[in-house]
């Protein structure tokens, strides 16, 4: 599929990046909206086109990502429509481009909205697993918060503020805790080198892993591997 159309006063009218709109309706804010269409608009000659057409083909392929996104959430398809109209019903709301941007402003606003009332819904599921991925992960060095939020949907900031208030403590300082009582865990029942455990519970520089052992226990490693004599 081409990446632009023409109108008939032949301007190169682009496609709509569609990243962009997916990246803003799921973590992107209510008061960002505005200013994120408008840009991915004015980066398609929006308000230049005279064709009728290309601007409701324009405007279908946020439609659709919006359809598909709103679906991702549980919405569904008949209650999307009765919201903004199917698909064949839009003409009336896009006879001019202002028109047009208004109407796609409160889509992206009430898939924003739907987004944070799903995740306020289901807010507790959702730290938890990300807990789960962490007690699964913590030995990957590359874990973050980042990648977390990934793998459960969120933006990062969004996890972070939801895992506070939901566990008491920051994602990383969670992430710590488990490292270290599973390194107390090995240091106590187990054979191997401390190196080898620094590694194992996703430090790969042992002198880091030592630093924050002794911060989180009292410790070093040896001597907590020392005085244990037994395991907890």
């Amino acid at each position: 599929m081409s990446q632009y159309f023409s109108d008939e006063k032949n301007y190169d009218i682009r496609r709509p990046d569609i990243k962009r709109i997916e990246s803003l309706m799921q973590s992107g804010s209510l008061e960002s909206c505005q200013n994120v269409l408008s840009s991915v608009l004015q980066e398609t000659r929006f308000h230049e086109c005279n064709s009728f057409m290309v601007r409701l083909y324009i405007c279908m392929d946020i439609y659709i990502a919006a359809q598909s996104f709103s679906r991702s959430l549980g919405i569904s398809g008949e209650h999307f429509a009765e919201e903004f109209g199917s698909a064949d019903e839009l003409q009336d709301r896009l006879r001019t481009s202002e028109t047009a941007e208004a109407f796609l402003c409160c889509l992206l606003r009430q898939c924003i909205k739907w987004r944070i009332e799903n995740v306020h819904d289901n807010s507790c599921g959702i730290v938890y697993k990300a807990k789960d991925h962490i007690d699964s992960h913590y030995m990957d060095e590359n874990i973050s918060l980042r990648s977390v939020a990934e793998a459960v949907g969120l933006s990062p900031s969004y996890l972070s503020a939801l895992f506070k208030r939901e566990i008491g403590q920051n994602l990383s300082e969670y992430l710590t805790n488990v490292r270290i009582r599973r390194s107390k865990e090995l240091l106590c029942c187990t054979s191997k080198m401390i190196y080898e455990i620094a590694y194992d519970v996703g430090f790969r520089d042992y002198r880091y892993f030592s630093q924050i052992f002794k911060k989180y226990t009292g410790q070093t490693p040896r001597q907590f591997q020392s005085s244990a004599n037994f395991c907890p």
